[in-house]
């Protein structure tokens, strides 16, 4: 139906008048086009993939107060598990190595690349379900006393209850799933797995495993490091695949992953003790891993949580640590907020 012209000289005056809305009542539920691009704005807002390193120190610290506060009886069970799962990829790594014998005769760096490819599978699947892994908390926990968010004692007491946890689920997997099960009892496994028993923790001295321990956790700890850095969990996978995948491959000795490699090749009859591991792997290694950690630890705690960051770090014994995403910036000023961990 057409307007007339008096019709449309109205609707001219009273949109003068009193705007659109008067004219046309059913455009007044519109929102105006500046709506639209503030939702589409605010929608691209760019997040980090990373947090900065003085986010990662703190947040080490968070979980280390975290880890403190946890029942003995839950972190013994989770560092069974984390035991458990690192054996998984100790296994797949002398799988891989041990079937390639004729590989390993032409181009043993090869084998040794390869099999330190598969190895991460078990750190990436214990940092994923939150375990406890000794070797990860030799860096943690000297962060939290450094900054007095936690008690001196309660480092030593997190080490020995995960570190007999590691041991027993790694002892677990090596004698029920892997020697009990016999699924790698045929050759060429059977000899590699002796083998490698006797490279690791037989024909090298014991300072020899003890250098070898520090570049391990220096290794190890970065990884830790880098996951708790990335937000997403592909990033994650990655940033502790590569150096895992360098101490493996290059040969260093880490205290729980030999928990599992060094006792199976004593049940496959390796011509070694349990009192010659013991004294010479075990104790070599441990010394070396905790003295790698303190690569990363130590200069994280000087360099990023130092001056204005202890103050409140201190407090973190109460249950008040800082938030994950404490760190922000709103017009150029940095807002720190707390929250308490359950």
């Amino acid at each position: 139906m057409g307007l007339s012209s008096h019709s449309l000289i109205c609707i001219y005056f009273k949109y003068q008048a009193f705007g659109y809305k008067a004219c046309f009542p059913l455009l007044a539920s519109v929102p105006p086009a500046s709506a639209y691009f503030a939702v589409e704005s605010s929608s691209m807002a760019y997040t980090p993939s990373t947090l900065k390193p003085e986010e990662v120190a703190s947040l080490m610290v968070q979980y280390g107060v975290k880890k403190h506060r946890d029942r003995y009886e839950s972190i013994f069970i989770k560092a069974f598990m984390a035991g458990a799962m690192l054996s998984f990829g100790g296994l797949l790594s002398e799988v891989l190595q041990g079937g390639a014998g004729g590989l390993n005769g032409s181009n043993p760096g090869i084998v040794k690349v390869l099999g330190g490819f598969v190895f991460p599978v078990g750190l990436v699947m214990i940092v994923l379900q939150g375990q406890e892994l000794l070797t990860s908390n030799m860096m943690i926990f000297p962060m939290a006393v450094a900054k007095r968010a936690i008690p001196w004692w309660s480092l030593p007491v997190n080490w020995i209850i995960v570190f007999f946890g590691n041991l027993a689920g790694s002892l677990f997997f090596a004698a029920i799933l892997v020697h009990y099960s016999g699924i790698v009892s045929a050759e060429p496994y059977a000899s590699f797995i002796k083998t490698f028993a006797i490279h690791k923790a037989h024909d090298p001295q014991w300072h020899q495993i003890f250098l070898r321990g520090i570049g391990c956790n220096w290794l190890v700890s970065v990884a830790v490091w880098q996951a708790a850095a990335a937000r997403d969990t592909i990033s994650k996978i990655f940033a502790i695949w590569i150096p895992i995948w360098i101490f493996v491959a290059c040969g260093f000795d880490h205290v729980v992953a030999n928990m599992f490699s060094v006792p199976l090749g004593i049940m496959f009859g390796a011509p070694m003790t349990v009192n010659q591991y013991i004294g010479k792997s075990v104790i070599a290694a441990f010394l070396g891993n905790a003295i790698g950690a303190l690569f990363v630890a130590l200069p994280a705690v000087y360099f990023y949580l130092s001056d204005n960051h202890g103050s409140r770090l201190r407090d973190a014994e109460t249950g008040e640590v800082l938030n994950e995403g404490s760190l922000s910036s709103n017009g150029g000023e940095k807002e720190r907020s707390t929250t308490h961990i359950e």
